[in-house]
């Protein structure tokens, strides 16, 4: 990813941001480390629909999970997080 430090944005202004978006996302450093990101419009568009996408996918591998029978049920939320930790493993 590029990097541009804060004091180029400072000394430059948004020409330098424009000149790094031209290769890509920027990431902004400060006290020398990354701390922001830039992303153009567009691309900040790409990544929600993305993660929208991702999570539409997650939704329909549940409902199709519960549709074969694949369920589990537990007696408290802690039950629950105790299989899911236990099935991480």
């Amino acid at each position: 990813m590029n990097s541009v430090p804060a004091q180029e944005i400072k000394r430059r202004g948004i020409a330098a941001v424009d000149e790094a978006l031209a290769r890509g996302p920027v990431h902004i450093i400060r006290n020398n480390r990354p701390e922001y990101v830039v992303l153009t419009a567009e691309g900040y568009e790409e990544l929600l629909e993305a993660q929208e996408e991702a999570a539409l996918g997650r939704i329909k591998a549940s409902l199709e999970d519960a549709k074969a029978g694949r369920l589990s049920r537990h007696d408290s939320v802690e039950a629950l997080l105790n299989h899911l930790e236990s099935s991480d493993e």
